[in-house]
């Protein structure tokens, strides 16, 4: 198919869409306003039903109602929305329920401002609401990756059942880039026999119910667990970008992730040994790409827009604490390639032997 420009938004909701997506709950929000915009005409033409809530809590229940009845099922937001959300995506967890939850970040607690950043990786990697429950988070880092993880989210979600983030940033979902939407396809809503609908007098009765009472504390122990390293161990994404050789690796997601790949190619012509790690899964973690790095590697340098070093952590658990990680902690602004560079230089005079 041929590319088309798009906003990064609009092709997130028009991947979905492609995917199967009939039924849209949300609420406006900047950044990712677009996303309920382009559902607010799109949906109807396509056969399916677009709902303006009252309130982001509003959304997330009625996503959680119309997965439960075997839809593929989208809602959207951003920074105090997402949050709002968090008891509807733990209940989603809780009841094993396949839906997308799509956030497009921006900087700052509590309302925060409309600038872009990427403050919300505690709240996206360590499960926002109550209960033992990780969200699978795929993280983006252009126009053509929101469109092809939006529209891989669903399969994934089913898979699982398990709610899947697509995790933009104001950057991505507001750039416009070319991108190759895929095909469409459509979705059997009686697909799966879990999903509760209408039923005769002789047919078995259908529920949603939390998981822990079905099946009993300790069945329900081993079977998240098993479930989780299931997912650890077979959905962890990443590029890996002239890391054979590097000396510090950049680590850095979304928007960040774009700056730093051209720090990269900046400090490999002037010498410098650097390379990157891009996280496409923010959870799973993937630790696999690190456990591959040479013994030429002396540090690690996070490259985010959160000033408290977000996923520092991470990547302090993905090398089980054996080298130093600094992080370059910016806020409303894109990082810089040449700070990048500097803070990677100082990092060898200091740990370089």
């Amino acid at each position: 198919m041929a590319k088309v420009l798009m906003k990064g938004n609009e092709a997130l909701a028009e991947s979905a869409l492609r995917a199967g997506c009939r039924f849209f709950s949300g609420y406006p929000i900047t950044p990712q306003t677009e996303i309920l915009e382009y559902m607010s005409w799109r949906m109807k033409e396509v056969g399916g039903e677009f709902v303006q809530t009252e309130s982001e809590v509003a959304g997330i229940n009625m996503l959680f109602g119309a997965a439960a009845a075997g839809a593929r099922a989208l809602t959207s937001s951003s920074g105090p929305g997402f949050s709002l959300k968090q008891e509807g995506i733990s209940y989603l967890c809780g009841t094993e329920l396949p839906a997308v939850i799509a956030d497009v970040m921006r900087i700052g607690s509590a309302l925060g401002n409309v600038f872009q950043g990427q403050g919300d990786y505690w709240q996206l990697t360590r499960g926002g609401g109550h209960g033992d429950y990780r969200t699978i988070v795929l993280a983006p880092n252009s126009v053509q990756e929101n469109a092809d993880m939006a529209y891989e989210a669903f399969d994934l979600a089913e898979k699982y059942r398990h709610p899947v983030i697509v995790a933009s940033d104001a950057a991505i979902g507001q750039m416009v880039e070319a991108v190759e939407l895929k095909e469409f396809k459509e979705h059997d809503i009686n697909t799966y026999d879990w999903a509760v609908r209408g039923r005769k007098d002789d047919e078995p009765k259908r529920t949603a119910e939390n998981v822990y009472y079905a099946m009993g504390a300790d069945n329900y122990k081993e079977y998240l667990l098993k479930k989780y390293q299931e997912i650890e161990e077979t959905e962890q994404r990443w590029e890996s970008f002239c890391t054979e050789d590097a000396e510090i690796v950049l680590v850095a997601y979304g928007i960040s992730s774009r700056v730093s790949k051209e720090a990269v190619k900046i400090a490999r012509a002037k010498g410098l040994k650097l390379g990157l790690i891009r996280p496409r899964t923010l959870w799973p973690y993937p630790r696999k790409a690190f456990d591959a790095l040479g013994d030429s590697v002396v540090g690690f340098l996070s490259v985010e827009m959160s000033i408290l070093g977000q996923m520092v952590d991470d990547i302090k658990l993905a090398t089980d604490g054996k080298y130093p990680v600094h992080c370059y902690n910016e806020f409303a602004n894109v990082p810089e390639p040449d700070i990048a560079i500097q803070m990677a230089e100082d990092m060898l005079k200091q740990y370089k032997k």
